[in-house]
């Protein structure tokens, strides 16, 4: 039997024939990823283990993403400990305020990740890379102070569910829309430990964004990593970030999968998750009235500037509710620029919007749009757990940067075509 795109991979980096689903390995590690919040702890670590220096001062990043720019006295020790630590050893991207970015939006935009990586980092969401064709995937602290110090990592070896995409998506449709709709029908455990691997016709009509956010919330199916096939939307967007050699890896032929499903693009309507999770996914024709307090615009998943762009399209000429707080921030300062160069900042600021610095923020309750009790908001984020932005009697709703425009306009969630018909 073959293996699929992920088995490639993690045999590869394994330095094996081949593996097995359920196989227990020992991987070679081509990159390693903290953030202001998980890196402290694999310092901790790193310290108490007597290790002396990491394996690869061009192999480890640390980014200050999540209560930065810091929020705290407690954020701002947090995020000195990483700078030391990383000044120490000579940390050649390490990722501080006024060059940093949301950590899975950054490291694509830089090229520091490729097709055919094995990656690791100590964040649930570090699976968005699988967008370019890599391993990658969420671990611990003490996984990252392991990976920083030797360059390995253990891994049991997931088996996979592969998702057939064809078609191409409708106006007002996104790929926020596509895995809401898919984490609705598999459910928030329907890929635990398993890999969700994309492939089909239909990814010639996924742009790299759609990808990432896609490969992104592949954890909330509660997947190992997700991964896309590489095709020529991949190599065009590596071909001027990605300045070293790397390897693609296809699935074979006779791969084994647990489950296959096929996903029609064009039958994607625009699709909210109701609290308190993401697989509570609901299309308009379900949603009655929801009053709404705040619209949020960002995250790792949709700050990117084709999702900008696509909520300066609904919010162009339009305001803001009454009463209604719409928070816009981009992803990285690459995206902050561009989305300033193409006068998208003029759009959301004349609209009433407020936009920020890049950062985290508001998405796990940090700072930035903390919501108070009895409190809704609409959010391009990811999760919606009970307490996610704020306090545990708020309700967040995810959908896509065009729901999440419309509902700031109208004050309830609603769909584009509410505003354009």
């Amino acid at each position: 039997m073959g293996m699929t795109m992920t088995q490639k991979i993690l045999a590869a980096h394994a330095g094996l024939d081949e593996v097995k689903a359920g196989q227990l390995i020992m991987a070679d590690l081509d990159f390693v990823l903290g953030n202001d919040i998980t890196s402290p702890v694999a310092i901790n670590e790193f310290h108490k283990a007597g290790f002396s220096d990491v394996f690869d001062k061009n192999k480890v990043t640390m980014v200050m993403d999540h209560f930065a720019p810091n929020k705290d006295i407690k954020a701002a020790t947090q995020c000195k400990q990483c700078r030391d630590f990383c000044g120490e050893h000579s940390i050649t991207h390490f990722y501080d305020v006024g060059n940093m970015g949301i950590e899975h939006a950054l490291l694509p935009e830089k090229g520091l990740v490729a097709p055919g990586d094995c990656i690791i980092g100590a964040d649930s969401h570090t699976c968005t890379y699988g967008a370019l064709g890599a391993f990658s995937t969420g671990v611990g602290s003490t996984d990252m102070c392991a990976g920083m110090a030797k360059g390995k990592a253990w891994f049991k070896v997931p088996s996979a569910i592969k998702f057939n995409i064809t078609g191409k998506l409708p106006k007002y449709s996104a790929a926020k829309d596509v895995i809401l709709h898919i984490i609705g029908m598999i459910g928030v455990d329907g890929a635990l430990y398993r890999s969700m691997e994309f492939s089909g016709d239909g990814l010639k009509n996924l742009t790299m964004e759609d990808r990432l956010c896609m490969a992104n919330m592949a954890i909330e199916a509660g997947a190992k990593n997700g991964i896309f096939a590489v095709d020529e939307v991949t190599l065009e967007y590596v071909k001027d970030r990605v300045d070293r050699e790397y390897k693609v890896f296809e699935a074979d032929a006779d791969a084994e999968y647990d489950e296959v499903y096929d996903i029609d693009l064009s039958q994607i309507k625009p699709t909210v998750a109701f609290p308190h999770l993401p697989e509570n996914a609901k299309t308009f024709d379900e949603i009655g009235d929801v009053k709404i307090d705040q619209s949020v615009i960002g995250s790792c998943t949709n700050g990117r500037i084709e999702d900008l762009r696509a909520a300066a399209e609904i919010l162009k000429g339009r305001k803001v509710a009454k009463n209604v707080r719409c928070i816009v921030i981009p992803a990285t300062q690459g995206v902050y620029m561009q989305a300033m160069e193409e006068g998208l900042l003029k759009i959301f600021i004349e609209a009433g919007c407020a936009v920020s610095t890049p950062t985290c923020g508001p998405c796990l309750g940090g700072y930035m749009g903390i919501l108070a009790k009895g409190e809704r908001s609409i959010a391009t984020t990811n999760r919606n757990f009970v307490g996610r932005m704020g306090h545990p009697e708020s309700e967040v709703y995810l959908a896509s940067p065009y729901v999440a425009a419309a509902s700031a306009v109208t004050g309830k969630i609603s769909q584009p075509s509410e505003l354009t018909d």
